[in-house]
């Protein structure tokens, strides 16, 4: 097969496939990339760039239809959620051209002696590599690409092999947009080929979403050249309840939590820490309502979760579900597969010495874990390599305060799911990477913040 593909992930069949890029054309484009950033970011004034971006936008929602579809096709996303996607993404653009001319002002600094100013200029760095995922084709690239050029940054696009016919269309909405050919490339580069492409000088840093084996490898040679590094690598969130007067909007909020995306988001909450004196009701409502969810066609409006994203993706997910089966786990509700679509499961009873305890389950499967006291809570949410999001549920507003102060993440959401937004950062902590995407902070990691300190 060839590395970039699409396949559709409800059938398995080979829609159509996209020739890797050769290795001159790959060194030409890193060429055109480089010569286009003076250009692009000096010549080119704030409000074009931010003009080119909104009609990126604007692009997305004239086409969310068709948009929607190829991600359907490409990675099996419900049709519905594909379309929010796609709205989410036009939301991205919108924000960063709302508030461009914000964001790059100038920041003065107070002197504590001496006369004259001191301002801090946020200035482009020059080519950036965007290394993307599959799991949210169009979303991923918005919160990358849509400030980076803003501030006049070129792009190199290395989306996933199973993303190409996305990757084509956004390329070409951005140059349809206004932003010129050589400031935004989209390259079908094999891993090989993405090593040489941060080894080069000309490319000053480099964004990756993906697996923690993924981003240590990228890590490791950026580090050897030293290029800035912004890490997301995925998470496996708590979803803590320590209090519930409406416990039936806690369980679909738990739900929903699991869910999004067939269960394939990295901030997806995936193990449900529940107090004991709540134990066994949420678990009696949470594991009817998740295996209520039925897999379906992700062509059809209705379908809350489809296929998972890939035969690879589903064989992983069902050796990890077997494997934490084998060391002791319970699969207290759900589980099988068809194919590609899985069922909803929930396991249990999972002891430190499985290895289910320290994973990320990309999927519709679900562990819960009971505690006794809110320390517990906290000592068994942290005790994970990861720490992207969390979410904390109670109805003791200094409960929600002290316990979100102790969660080792990036994010902690209390009381409420489904609630990023285009301002809020995103980003976490240990193995979950490091940086920031989205909102002020996103727009602020490839940028050279530059002091300029005046006499009088």
């Amino acid at each position: 097969m060839a590395d970039y593909a699409v396949v559709d992930p409800a059938t398995g069949e080979t829609l159509t496939t996209f020739p890797t890029i050769t290795d001159d054309e790959l060194a030409r484009a890193i060429g055109r990339a480089h010569a286009a950033h003076a250009p692009w970011s000096r010549e080119t004034a704030l409000a074009d760039r931010a003009a080119a971006i909104r009609r990126v936008g604007e692009l997305h929602v004239a086409r969310r239809e068709d948009l929607a579809r190829i991600i359907v096709r490409e990675m099996g996303k419900p049709i519905e959620q594909a379309l929010g996607e796609v709205d989410f993404s036009a939301a991205i653009y919108e924000y960063y051209a709302d508030n461009a001319e914000r964001f790059l002002a100038d920041e003065p600094i107070e002197l504590l002696e001496g006369e004259g100013s001191a301002v801090i200029r946020r200035t482009s760095m020059g080519v950036l590599l965007g290394i993307m995922p599959w799991n949210f084709p169009y979303y991923q690239v918005a919160r990358f690409a849509g400030p980076n050029l803003i501030i006049g940054n070129t792009i190199l696009l290395k989306h996933a092999p199973q993303c190409p016919e996305s990757a084509a269309a956004m390329e070409a909405m951005f140059h349809e947009a206004g932003v010129p050919a050589d400031a935004y490339i989209n390259i079908y580069a094999t891993n090989e080929q993405v090593a040489t492409v941060i080894a080069d000088p000309r490319v000053q840093g480099v964004s990756l979403t993906g697996s923690g084996r993924a981003g240590a490898a990228v890590a490791e040679i950026a580090g050897r050249h030293l290029k800035k590094v912004v890490l997301e690598l995925g998470g496996s969130d708590p979803f803590i309840v320590l209090g519930a007067s409406d416990l039936d909007t806690v369980v679909q909020a738990a739900v929903d939590a699991r869910l999004d995306n067939t269960g394939q988001s990295c901030n997806a909450a995936k193990r449900f820490v529940v107090i004991d004196e709540l134990y066994d009701d949420f678990v009696a409502k949470f594991t009817a309502a998740l295996t209520a969810v039925e897999p379906g066609d992700p062509t059809t409006e209705d379908a809350a979760i489809g296929p998972l994203s890939s035969s690879t993706a589903a064989d992983r997910l069902d050796a990890q579900v077997q494997a934490a089966l084998d060391h002791g786990a319970t699969l207290l509700a759900g589980g099988g597969r068809k194919g590609n679509f899985f069922n909803t499961a929930v396991l249990g009873d999972i002891a430190k010495g499985n290895p289910a305890y320290g994973e990320e389950f990309f999927g519709p499967v679900a562990q819960v874990y009971k505690v006794s006291s809110e320390d517990e809570a906290i000592a068994v949410a942290n005790d994970t390599p990861y720490g992207l999001g969390s979410y904390v549920f109670t109805d003791d507003p200094a409960q929600a305060e002290r316990v979100a102060d102790r969660i080792e993440a990036g994010m902690v959401y209390v009381n409420i799911v489904g609630a990023d937004g285009v301002e809020l950062p995103f980003g976490g902590v240990k193995a979950s990477g490091f940086g920031r995407e989205l909102g002020r902070y996103g727009a602020d990691e490839f940028v050279n913040k530059k002091l300029i300190r005046t006499g009088a």
